[in-house]
């Protein structure tokens, strides 16, 4: 089922989060804060002014990023096409060294950014039990293989 969630709603957790530079180039990441669910190698949903991308969790030496964000998944673990994170830091006006807000909207599944006091609304799904999580992910591979 879904539901509309506001940023401001007592559920959603809102942590302070800045965009660094992405290794040698001059491109936005997001550097994520350690009080997140998140590890190395999860992949996410990520809104970007009510739009939703998928993103995948890598680490470094100073913790947590999401370099891009995605159109699918697959495009996600492969880093392939549009880089959405990029676009929207573009639009909004921000880059490495700024602030903005990461909302987690549904811990370890769907997180939002936005620039510093910005309102936004959520569309949250309820997330999946374990068991329906693992088939779903070993059918999204295999159709991946198929559509390439």
């Amino acid at each position: 089922m879904t539901e509309r969630v506001p940023s401001d709603h007592p559920s959603v957790t809102t942590h302070r989060a800045s965009l660094e530079r992405s290794g040698g180039t001059r491109r936005p990441c997001l550097r994520l804060p350690d009080a997140t669910e998140l590890e190395s190698g999860d992949l996410v949903r990520l809104v970007l002014d009510g739009d939703e991308f998928h993103a995948a969790v890598t680490g470094d030496s100073s913790g947590l990023v999401v370099r891009s964000a995605h159109d699918n998944r697959r495009m996600a673990r492969e880093r392939e096409g549009a880089n959405r994170l990029v676009e929207w830091a573009d639009d909004v006006g921000r880059g490495p060294g700024d602030a903005v807000e990461v909302d987690e909207v549904v811990p370890g599944t769907l997180y939002g950014v936005r620039v510093p006091g910005v309102r936004a609304v959520y569309s949250a799904t309820e997330t999946p039990r374990d068991s329906l999580s693992s088939i779903a992910e070993s059918l999204d591979g295999r159709d991946d293989a198929r559509r390439d």
